[in-house]
């Protein structure tokens, strides 16, 4: 299970472009989902909305690319079974949600990794430009 969290203050540093020192090497990843996502992020109203979508976005493609490993990938052709899923934490109100990115499969893991973009973007994650 990939669970991201609300308010994340890396997430929050990325969104505003700031350097940490070392951490910045950890936060690429999330810089990487930031580039890849900035069509969508620039919409939305301010750095609060957009650090939120990012953390949501971040599970998601971190989850994705757990199931893109050789040891997941390894698994699935062994047929093992095993299920990569992403969530977000919400701080604040303690809820878990279920972001809709579950994979038991390499074809769930494609599936699954665009609806969910889908269902947190409001476009399709295979469509260019956002």
């Amino acid at each position: 299970i990939v669970v991201g969290h609300y308010g994340c203050g890396g997430v929050g540093k990325v969104i505003r472009c700031e350097r940490v020192g070392l951490a910045d090497n950890w936060l690429r990843h999330v810089q990487d989902v930031r580039e890849k996502h900035e069509g969508c992020l620039r919409f939305l109203p301010d750095d609060t909305a957009r650090s939120s979508r990012l953390c949501e976005l971040n599970a998601v493609e971190q989850a994705f690319n757990v199931c893109s490993t050789t040891i997941v990938q390894d698994a699935w052709a062994r047929g093992q079974e095993l299920s990569i899923h992403a969530c977000i934490y919400g701080l604040r109100d303690g809820i878990l949600r279920d972001l809709k990115m579950s994979a038991s499969s390499v074809d769930e893991a494609n599936a699954s990794h665009q609806a969910a973009i889908t269902a947190i973007t409001g476009k399709d994650a295979t469509s260019v430009p956002w």
